[in-house]
């Protein structure tokens, strides 16, 4: 199925079993019947607890009652008090706002609670204290204690500088002026004191905002003054001016708008971008100025602040009579005033209290890397291994001391107690979790960073903005997203609206006058050059044949054939079509525009057609809001919606240009054929708006000849059953979507015997097993194992009536059929002979003289085809319908119309009906396309996220049928793509939930779920409904939530991260993505696990308070694909070669222990020891974990299933960790075995230094040079020259600092060490030193290649799995391959090139020719390289 809408008006559907879906079918059944565990039942009480002492007490956070009656404001031109809060006893609270998250008083316990609640830095502490008492450390007091609070501070303030710039952008939000009346004008011509101290503070915030000019209006010294935001409190009256931004949420008192009306922009808070008209309170009148606003004796009531933004509830009692107050008289903070010279409110919520800031996460938690936890655990098992180890130790003593220590007169009485033992034995072994692991982690971080925001490939030239890094401490979780949660408007599109196609009399014509014409001739169209693709052949996979990958780009699709014939142009695409649709890139466009539309107008002005196309274009240049006006010149329209505006611009690109408009008249001047305009008058007799419910506009005019007549535009679903031929046009619709429905089954079905990789997607790269076939260079980079089934329909086809599916194309398609206009001339092709005194038209209008243009039902079937195809390219789509009513009808109907816009109750409902009764039997004129223009990049962007295994959540507050349009041309909706529509008012939510369950299991290609947010509240306030939606919606691939409040976007986001947590191993879904521009995307910005902001029209907001900030959504591939692996392989491996080594350092030393009674006697000298981690194995870790690409920019971005390594945990989990811990006490133990049998034992005549300092050194020596060696080389990747040069300096520096200690320490013994010239004289002179050094490494070497070696050799052979004895080949997932493996692949130059071909995404056609010309496939000879 297409789309699935459960409506109640066709019955419940029924209940199926849904066994086969695992674990839900008992879902409500577990609901119902658990009770509370007894940790949850202790976490609550612990939570209550905190609540009353912590919250309540300290923080003076408590939960505040409801109010009995709400907020009384009485309406005076100044308080003599401030109103009082009846909920708190006090005044209400300040319009200041705060979105740092921390104050002077609690940042200091904050934040100690923060950082000791991290499992290393409680380690470290619990070691640091009982270091610190004399006689316990054999490693010194202070070395724990000291680092680790130096290391906490720095964390603390680099957190605090953090706060104290969100801090400083709340202050400046605090500091606008706003408008308000007042005696005194305290700023205006005004400096603001300053103290001597705020001079040269450095930390004081410079405001440069000018007051607005206020009106001189005054009564009884009452004026128009200046204040800040910060300033205004609850029952102010405030004047707003046109594109000023609402400083608190107000109800409206007088806008000097048409009917009292404001228009706002709510941008900011819905994501919406048509303007609302807000309305002043008939009850309230007189009040556009000082002294009317003192006359007007009004209290308004009003509810209690709460985040609901689409409802308000509230009365105005004037005179003893109470009047409702609804949204539609309400202006919320964050809204901005369009349209509207002047506008008073009087402040009803402030600071906190308002909607946005209610709908914002006001006290976000600090965000946490994901790697952390399982940094936790490991530190948690090494602390279990340090008390393990020592107690074993201790063991030896205790074992020791009945042996022999007891037994010798030179140690009678010098045995130590069991417990100093053993905690010296303990804190000589702490840094087998080194504390320098969080002090260099921090250093690789900064260094990310800087590489991050570095990177020119993310650097937006237009707006001079490169991607910025504003949270460094998560940087590894860009490397494991699962889910993104995008915003629409601003995120998605440009917020800009372009005419883009008519459809009238059943032909189609597209409009591109607002595109750049090119200069040269038409190039060959990509259709033609589509056509040629070569025949697949299957092979049979031989283990050791060579094997050919090709990467495809474009997926090879059926060859589409036209329901209708079109001429075909041998010239390629014509030089004005170049207009491509981003859902569909592989729809072939009209061969002819507008431009031939009018030009057949001029030469033919009386033709049927002509008169068609005229009502058309009047009725685009008539119907509508949008007023004119003239700035230096040049005509500009104040509309209410970006999609008016873009009709009333094409209309005047056609020559229909609105010139002036008032509340009676609409002037248009009309280009002429002989080049002059003529202008035509129209009076507006009267217009009934548009609504959500309506899902229609009519305006009703009278033509200058004297002709009354009614157009109406809107949604498909309101114009067909108001047609004149209704139940013709239903008739019609329904064929095609009988016909859209079986396509899409026989698209699906095709789809489903595709080749798919290990998480359901289509691979980017296919084997072929078997390239000594002989085939054709191709276009389409695919090769495939069996020849793969070509679906018979290639095009889906709905339109908004039906509530089908409406696709974009998941890859561009072949057709092989060229640009060609979509309608019928198989039959008559000419009306009437051509009259040799009529005037010619160019040939390719030739089909206008079709008799289907006076056929209703042909119009009918082709426009409704076309209203599909607009649908399924992305496009947002209208009808214009209209008929002509004789005097006498319109005046019956006028009567009726202005009984109910004067009704002083259900005034909506009536005028509604009364619009109803004249909306019918009209006549259809044609269809609109419009085009909500997307960001550049945005649907390739998703494209390959998608194939990196991330699913793509659409969270907006616009309505359901443009969010639906955006996700089919953004391609988050698929041409396979089976919709489920959920809908509270179409019948239980949980029949509907269930009928979905049973669809998935059926089984579903790509399944996308559409929720508004009045479905989304019904599913918060049960909890079975909430168990079993977010079940399933981590099951689909995409989710569309439309109509949704800020605060149900972090829901959202909250959910899905709560319940991502119960998935591990190779089944996690990865981490929560959240990205949006406006201040409405703030709480789902930090609700989730990774929040990026776009610096876009809606502000910076978003921007500045996101963890990362880009300026386009198309970055957003480079930072996740590329930086986000990079950092993620980075992290991981230093964290794990950090443990690594001092895991394989530390292990000879607790060896030793053996061969001196266990005493504690450390086998490295102390000062060597303390710089260990700082001077010579700090390096090769850092470099890893800065530098360190384990796979090319190129690769990663043109195969993004190469991004589940992240999202599955593979490069750090338990089991490697175990694995690298077992290989690091293995080679701890044959290097200590090693020197021992080499320096003490199989040597002749024996070392010439047998002291401490030199056997611990050559241990020392091996250590550092082993660690740097095998972290250099053997498992670094990417080595450019400052690595290799760290490399060298921390060789060659180790035997500099042997020297050093030589030569600095004095001549006798340092405690248990001999060092003055030990190393210039002694052992570093001594052949048997220097031998056993190198053959320790030699052999150390020799088993890391030999591991490597056989490794890769059972890779090839299909052994590298377990168990070892199941042979299983190469597969086909190329995501599943062993990372060496794509190494070796992209050293082959070839396959640099092809890769680096597919990478790039921003090439133009003629580069596009020539790489399907030039490109070869890329083969492995994988038997060559075994």
């Amino acid at each position: 199925m297409s789309v699935s809408e459960f409506s109640a008006d066709n019955g419940k559907p029924p209940r199926r079993d849904q066994s086969a879906l695992p674990g839900y079918s008992h879902l409500r059944n577990e609901t119902s019947v658990a009770k509370p565990s007894l940790v949850s039942r202790i976490q609550d009480a612990a939570g209550a607890v905190y609540q009353k002492a912590v919250v309540e007490s300290i923080m003076r956070r408590s939960n505040l009652v409801a109010s009995k009656d709400g907020r009384r404001i009485p309406l005076k031109l100044e308080q003599d008090e401030p109103l009082v809060d009846p909920r708190r006893g006090s005044p209400y609270v300040s319009n200041s706002i705060r979105t740092s998250r921390y104050t002077v008083w609690d940042f200091v316990p904050k934040q100690l609670f923060f950082q000791f609640s991290r499992v290393g830095n409680f380690y470290f502490l619990c070691v640091g204290i009982p270091q610190m008492i004399p006689g316990l450390s054999t490693t010194g007091s202070y070395t724990t204690i000291l680092p680790l609070l130096f290391f906490v501070c720095l964390t603390m303030f680099k957190e605090g500088y953090d706060d104290y710039r969100r801090h400083r952008l709340d202050k400046v939000e605090n500091a606008y002026f706003a408008t308000t009346l007042g005696k005194e004008d305290k700023f205006t011509g005004k400096l603001e004191p300053t103290s001597k101290w705020g001079r040269f503070n450095p930390f004081r915030t410079k405001d440069t905002t000018e007051p607005r000019p206020c009106p001189a209006d005054n009564f009884q010294g009452v004026r128009w003054v200046p204040t800040r935001w910060a300033n205004l409190k609850v029952g102010d009256v405030i004047l707003l001016s046109r594109d000023e931004p609402v400083p608190a949420d107000i109800a409206l008192l007088y806008s000097d708008g048409e009917n009292g009306l404001a228009y706002v922009d709510t941008m900011a808070l819905d994501g919406e971008t048509n303007l609302k008209s807000k309305q002043v309170c008939h009850a309230i009148e007189g009040c556009d100025t000082i002294q009317g606003i003192a006359k007007c004796s009004t209290e308004f009531v009003v509810e209690d602040p709460n985040p609901d933004l689409f409802n308000y509830d509230g009365k105005v009692t004037l005179n003893g009579k109470a009047v409702p107050i609804t949204l539609n008289e309400v202006i919320y903070r964050g809204s901005v005033v369009r349209n509207t010279t002047c506008a008073i409110g009087i402040v009803l919520n402030t600071g906190e209290e308002c909607k946005v800031r209610m709908n914002a996460s006001r006290h976000p938690k600090a965000k946490k890397p994901a790697l952390e936890r399982v940094v936790n655990r490991i530190v948690v098992t090494l602390a279990v291994y340090v008390i393990l180890l020592s107690v074993g130790v201790s063991m030896g003593y205790v074992r020791w001391h009945k042996s022999y220590e007891r037994h010798a007169w030179y140690l009678d009485h010098a045995s130590v107690p069991f417990h100093e033992i053993i905690i010296g034995f303990i804190i000589m072994f702490n840094n087998v979790i080194p504390l320098s692991l969080y002090v260099s982690l921090e250093i690789v971080k900064i260094g990310q960073l800087l590489l991050l925001n570095s990177d020119l490939e993310m650097y937006d030239e237009e707006t001079d903005t490169p991607a910025r890094c504003n949270t460094n401490t998560i940087l590894e979780n860009l490397g494991q997203v699962g889910y993104i949660f995008s915003d629409k408007t601003g995120t998605l599109t440009d917020n800009v609206m372009k005419f883009r196609k008519i459809s009238v009399a059943g032909t189609v014509w597209l409009h591109e006058m607002d595109l750049e014409q090119p200069e040269e001739t038409a190039k060959p169209s990509p259709a033609l050059r589509e056509v040629e693709f070569p025949k697949r052949l299957s092979a049979v996979y031989r283990p050791r044949e060579r094997l050919s990958l090709a990467i495809p780009e474009d997926q090879p699709e059926p060859i589409e054939v036209p329901m209708t014939p079109s001429r075909v142009s041998m010239s390629g695409r014509r030089s004005s079509s170049h207009w491509r649709s981003t859902g569909r890139p592989d729809h072939v466009q009209p061969e002819v525009n507008t431009t031939d539309l009018l030009e057949y107008m001029r030469l033919r002005p009386h033709s049927a057609f002509a008169r068609k196309a005229k009502e058309y274009v009047l009725a685009m240049a008539l119907c509508h809001s949008c007023l004119p006006e003239y700035k230096d010149g040049e005509v500009d329209f104040q509309a209410s919606s970006p999609d008016e505006l873009a009709l009333v611009r094409a209309a005047q690109e056609m020559g229909y240009s609105v010139v002036q408009r008032n509340s009676k008249q609409i002037t248009l001047q009309v280009a002429q054929p002989d080049g002059h305009a003529e202008e035509m008058k129209f009076d507006i007799l009267d217009v009934i708006e548009f609504s959500s419910v309506r899902k229609r506009m009519s305006i009703v005019v009278r033509y200058p000849d004297g002709r009354i007549s009614v157009i109406c535009k809107g949604a498909d679903s309101a114009i067909l059953p108001r047609l004149r031929l209704s139940s013709l046009a239903m008739q019609k619709a329904n064929e095609v979507r009988q016909s859209a429905d079986l396509e899409h089954e026989m698209f699906r079905r095709s789809e489903q015997m595709e080749p798919r990789n290990s998480f359901g997607g289509r691979p980017s790269l296919s084997i072929r097993r078997n390239p000594g076939v002989t085939r054709e260079k191709s276009f389409s980079r695919q090769v495939q194992l069996q020849p793969q089934p070509q679906p018979i329909a290639s095009r889906s086809k709905s339109f908004e009536l039906n509530k089908l599916s409406r696709r974009s194309e998941d890859q561009p398609r072949i057709s092989i059929t060229t640009r060609g206009v979509s309608f019928d001339i198989s039959r008559n092709q000419y009306l009437t002979p051509t009259s040799p005194y009529m005037p010619q038209v160019d040939e390719r209008l030739g089909f206008l003289d079709d008799p289907s243009i006076y056929d209703e039902s042909e119009v009918f079937t082709k426009c409704f085809k076309h209203l599909d195809d607009f649908a399924s390219e992305g496009l947002r789509t209208l009808l214009f319908a209209q008929k002509f009513v004789s005097e006498q009808e319109y005046r019956a109907w006028k009567k009726l119309y202005d009984d109910a816009t004067t009704s002083l109750s259900n005034r909506q409902e009536k005028i509604e009906a009364a619009g109803e009764m004249i909306e019918q039997s009209f006549d259809l004129v044609g269809g609109s396309a419009i085009e909500d223009k997307l960001q550049k990049g945005v649907p390739e962007t998703i494209d390959r996220l998608r194939r990196a295994n991330i699913k793509i959540w659409m969270l907006t507050g616009d309505k359901r049928e443009t969010a639906i349009n955006i996700a089919h041309s953004a391609r988050i909706c698929r041409p396979g793509s089976d919709m489920y529509i959920l809908d509270v008012t179409k019948g239980d939510l949980g029949d509907q939930l269930s009928a979905m369950a049973d669809d998935l299991t059926i089984g579903s290609i790509h399944s996308v779920v559409v929720i508004d947010g009045q479905t989304l509240a019904a599913v918060e306030k049960s909890e079975e409904l909430s168990q079993q939606f977010f079940y399933l919606m981590v099951r689909v691939d995409s989710v569309i939530c439309c109509r949704a409040s800020p605060a149900q976007k972090a829901l959202l986001v909250q959910a899905v991260r709560t319940k991502l947590k119960a998935y591990r191993g190779r089944n996690r879904r990865g981490l929560t993505l959240a990205i949006g521009d406006g201040a409405n995307d703030l709480a789902m910005i930090q609700a989730s696990h990774v929040g990026i902001g776009i610096s876009g029209k809606e502000g910076l907001q978003a921007a500045r308070v996101a963890d990362y900030a880009i300026a386009q959504f198309r970055f957003l591939q480079r930072m996740l694909l590329v930086h986000g692996r990079w950092n993620y392989v980075r992290t991981a491996k230093f964290i794990i070669c950090t443990f690594w080594k001092e895991m394989f350092f530390y292990l000879p030393a607790a060896q030793y222990q053996r061969f001196n009674g266990y005493t504690g006697t450390s086998l490295y000298e102390s000062t060597s020891l303390t710089v260990f981690n700082t001077l010579f194995t700090s390096l090769c870790t850092i470099c890893m974990g800065i530098w360190e690409q384990d796979l090319r920019a190129e690769t990663l971005l043109a195969i993004p299933e190469l991004y589940v390594y992240g999202q599955r945990n593979m490069g750090l989990n338990f089991w490697k960790y175990i694995r690298w811990m077992v290989l690091g006490a293995i080679e701890g133990v044959i290097v200590w075995n090693g020197v021992w049998a080499g320096y003490a034992l199989l040597t002749g005549p024996g070392p010439r230094d047998q002291g401490l300092y030199a056997l611990g050194s050559l241990v020392f020596t091996i250590g550092i040079l082993w660690i740097n060696w095998k972290l250099f080389i053997f498992e670094t990747h990417y080595k450019p020259r400052v690595v290799m040069t760290c490399f060298f300096v921390t060789t060659i520096g180790w035997f500099v600092w042997l020297s050093f200690l030589s030569s600095v320490y004095g001549a006798s013994p340092s405690g248990k060490y001999a060092i003055r010239d030990t190393f210039t004289k002694l052992f570093g002179d001594d052949a048997v030193w220097w031998s056993t050094c190198f053959i320790v490494l030699g052999i150390m070497g020799l088993m890391e290649l030999l591991f490597k070696a056989i490794k890769r050799n059972m890779l090839v052979a299909g052994l590298w799995q377990w168990p070892p004895w199941q042979r299983k080949k190469l597969g086909d997932n190329v995501e599943e391959w062993d990372l060496e493996l794509w190494q070796e692949l992209e050293q082959e130059p070839e396959v640099q090139k092809n890769l680096a071909k597919i990478a790039r995404d921003d090439q133009d056609e003629e580069e596009e020719e020539e790489e399907a010309d030039d490109f070869e496939e890329i083969e492995i000879d994988i038997s060559r390289r075994s």
